[in-house]
This record gives C-alpha cells, structure tokens and sequence, in this order.
C-alpha cells in the first residue's frame, strides 16, 4: 500500500511540475533571456575596440564577392582624401591599426582591407565605394606585396578615383604577376619607396624601383634595421609617411 502511494505521490508531483511548466510557457512574468547579439556584417578584429568594430567594420566589395574591411572618417570629418591600405602576406588589417588614429588625426580618411592575393584587382571596387562615401582622390599605402599591388593598381590608365599618390614599405620589385618595375616607369603620381637596411632583397628593390620610377616627386627612405613592411611605420618611417602627403596630397 505504501509502494502504491508513493508512485502516486511521484506522479502527482510530475503532473505538477509539467502543468507550471505549460504555464510559464505561454505568461510567464520572468524576465526573457538575452538575445544571440546580432552578426556584424563584416568580420570582427581582435585588434579594435568593440567601439572601432560597430562602427567600422565593415565589408568592401571585391572582385570575388566582398572583403571584410575597416573604414573610419577623419577626426575632423567630411575628408575628400583617403588612404586605402594593403597588408602584407600572412598580415593583416591589424598591422596598421596602430598608426591609423595619427592618419585620421592629419585629416584624411582611412581603409584598410583583408586580402588574400593582390589588392591590384580589388582596388577599383575598393575605390567606386570610397567614393560613395563623398572621396574624391586615394592614396594607395602597401606593405611589402600590399606595395607592390599598390604600385600594380596606381598604373592603370583609369581608375573610379584620381590616385593622388602611392607608399611602398618594403614592396617588392614582383609578386605574383605584379609587376612595380614595370608599373614605376608609368605612374606619374608622387610615390615614397621605403625599406631598412639590412631586409633583404627589399631594400635593394625599394632602391631599384626608385631609380626607375618616372615620377617627378619620387622618394626614397632607407632605416637601419630588418624589420618589413608596416614595422616600418614604428621604426621612423611614420612621420616621413605623413610629411610626404602632406607635402603632395594635404588633407582638404
């Protein structure tokens, strides 16, 4: 008799239990739990603030499909020049992160971009949507293959926006089917070849891309040291960098 009212008890109890549970289901006072945050449109970056990833995050159309992307407007806003920069290999667009605030403080916009090959092919994709953000002329600044690419997309005959000037740290004098030293005896625009010393072969084709370069406001910068591509940046070139726009292409 006592086996029996306990499996009584037992199952009393789970009706119970299933009855609160039916009731909660559908007036339930208890505070909902919080929604799955939204996906951003484009990848998010370790190296921002959670800040810089809501707000420029984003991502750029490429010949492939899209790129996620970092874009942000001057400090002082409403900028007419920006610089679209190209990491180099295994880099990425936290390599310039810390140096895009002193850009954006000079007074011109920046982009930086993840790209797995050359930027040479998605820069005018890049370019058609700066300029739906009221760009009117780019400064192309690429690190090492991201220098080279550069140079590449600076020596097409048209391109969606005026290249007002190109910034090579460490490009190579070839990548990949990018040829600068054919690119150089083309471009007519202001261009800063950069290397250290002692990064081989780089500072040797920063020296002969220099030499070849037609421009008539080339510029040349060797540091001492090894370090590559956008470390440039944090061993002297960045004040060269900002002097020479500047110089040739001042934030309007």
């Amino acid at each position: 008799m006592t086996v029996k009212t306990g499996k009584l008890g037992v199952a009393a109890a789970v009706l119970a239990l299933l009855a609160t549970a039916g009731c909660q289901s559908v007036g339930s006072t208890a505070a909902p739990s919080a929604p799955s945050p939204t996906a951003d449109p484009a990848r998010r970056f370790g190296c921002l603030t959670e800040e810089q990833n809501r707000t420029g995050s984003i991502n750029v159309p490429a010949v492939s499909g899209v790129r996620p992307g970092y874009f942000r407007q001057s400090d002082a806003g409403s900028a007419k020049v920006a610089l679209f920069f190209s990491h180099q290999l295994s880099g990425s667009i936290c390599d310039w992160v810390p140096y895009l605030a002193d850009f954006t403080k000079a007074g011109y916009a920046v982009l930086a971009t993840e790209e797995p090959g050359s930027p040479a092919r998605d820069v005018p994709a890049a370019l058609t949507w700066l300029a739906g953000k009221g760009i009117t002329e780019v400064v192309l600044v690429g690190a090492s293959k991201g220098g080279t690419g550069s140079l590449e997309a600076a020596a097409e005959a048209s391109t969606p926006l005026p290249v007002a000037a190109v910034v090579s740290l460490s490009g190579p004098t070839d990548y990949a089917g990018d040829r600068a030293r054919i690119a150089v005896a083309k471009i007519k625009a202001p261009v800063l070849f950069a290397a250290e010393e002692d990064d081989s072969p780089f500072a040797g084709d920063a020296k002969d891309l220099y030499a070849i370069s037609v421009s008539p406001a080339k510029v040349l910068k060797l540091y001492p040291g090894s370090r590559h591509g956008a470390d440039l940046l944090a061993d002297g070139a960045l004040p060269d960098v900002l002097a020479f726009l500047a110089q040739n292409v001042p934030a309007q």
